[in-house]
């Protein structure tokens, strides 16, 4: 706009002076070939700032519609994509709040637009696997394969999609293909351990499992329910494809390490105990049972099927003798008492766990004692003592 009051300042000005110099007109003399042009030097200046003044009038005006004409342009061309990355947002909010249905309707529909299909089709199939959907989420998958590089996280969540379809075949085929990235990507790894347990190679996922403990994002609670699945297999394997002599032998090769894991020696035990071998198992559970340090093992030996429990039994109610209330012994009493079908021993020290002060039972005491009450035909006492799990 100054620049505008400037221009006309100087025209007005031009015109106003000029009159003063027509006595000193002064001539210009343009010669092009035969072309000759005159003047005056007045004129001549006059028509130079006018020219000017619309040359930069021109400019101004052929910018802004050059700028509204891009805009325009750009709103046009981009409406689509503005769109489809809209839809994928919401989407994403729809899937957060567990809607799946329009989740998966969002990220289907926005995939092309938004020009983020491997994502949108990654959690489209996401969607419709949460609903159980396997023809749409095999769908969403078969559209994801068709882009020649998908990358690795891709690849993960495909192969997952794939294990929670029971499409085991087609996991391990993607597997194996990217299996060079195991050794360096945790996720991969985890997978292919969890793919070895389904397929029964429980001595491949050993091996994994090695791999598996010097990773620093895998946290010891997954790698215990790896080792307890792993090593019960294994274990179960010698015993029913050899005999007793090879499960004792693979035990014994064992590294020292590995036999103190409480998760491996605990699926050793199940196994023992499974195939009524008592020798070896008395040999585990007795040193324990005398020491009482381990709590958690100690709880665990509850779920045991165990055929013969008179010697545990006694080292329990030599802690109780020194305890009488103590929860833990009188739980360990209790359960073994029912598994050895001592009926009434078991009542006994159940209702003395049950009249603790606190509540310092929980729901493993509660079936065993509910059927304990069964066995003896106390069937309203038992419905009671099941009320209390159900809160």
């Amino acid at each position: 706009m100054k620049r505008l009051l400037i221009l006309a300042l100087l025209f007005f000005t031009a015109v106003a002076i000029s009159p003063l110099l027509i006595n000193e007109k002064g001539y210009i003399l343009i010669a092009m070939g035969d072309l000759t042009i005159e003047s005056t030097v007045v004129t001549a200046a006059i028509m130079l700032i006018v020219l000017f003044i619309m040359l930069f009038i021109s400019l101004k005006t052929l910018r802004g519609g050059l700028k509204f004409s891009l805009g325009t342009w750009n709103k046009i061309v981009f409406a689509g994509r503005r769109k489809g990355i809209k839809d994928f947002n919401r989407g994403v909010a729809a899937y957060i709040l567990e809607d799946y249905v329009q989740a998966e309707h969002l990220f289907a529909k926005s995939a092309e637009p938004a020009q983020s299909e491997r994502s949108a089709y990654l959690l489209a199939a996401a969607a419709a696997e949460k609903q159980s959907l396997r023809s749409n989420t095999n769908h969403y998958l078969t559209q994801l394969t068709s882009y020649n590089d998908v990358g690795l996280e891709a690849v993960i969540v495909t192969i997952k999609l794939l294990i929670s379809q029971k499409d085991f075949k087609k996991s391990r085929a993607l597997i194996d293909e990217h299996h060079k990235h195991i050794g360096h990507d945790a996720r991969l790894l985890s997978l292919e351990i969890d793919l070895c347990i389904i397929e029964q190679r429980f001595t491949t996922a050993a091996d994994y499992l090695v791999l598996a403990k010097k990773q620093k994002t895998l946290v010891e609670p997954k790698i215990k329910r790896w080792e307890a699945k792993i090593f019960k297999g294994i274990f179960n394997e010698k015993i029913t494809r050899q005999d007793n002599a090879a499960l004792a032998a693979y035990w014994k090769s064992l590294p020292r390490k590995v036999k103190q894991r409480e998760t491996i020696v605990f699926a050793y035990c199940q196994t023992l105990a499974k195939h009524s071998i008592t020798e070896p198992l008395d040999k585990i559970l007795l040193p324990a049972i005398k020491k009482g340090s381990d709590i958690h093992f100690i709880k665990s030996i509850r779920t045991l099927p165990l055929t013969s429990t008179d010697s545990l039994i006694t080292i329990v109610q030599k802690h109780l003798h020194h305890d009488q209330y103590n929860a833990l012994w009188l739980s360990s009493l209790a359960h073994l008492a029912y598994t050895s079908k001592q009926y009434s021993m078991a009542e006994k020290a159940f209702n003395s766990l049950i009249h603790l002060e606190g509540q310092q039972y929980d729901d493993v005491d509660l079936n065993a004692f509910a059927n304990t009450l069964e066995q003896q035909g106390e069937y309203q006492k038992a419905n009671d003592v099941l009320r209390k799990i159900t809160g």
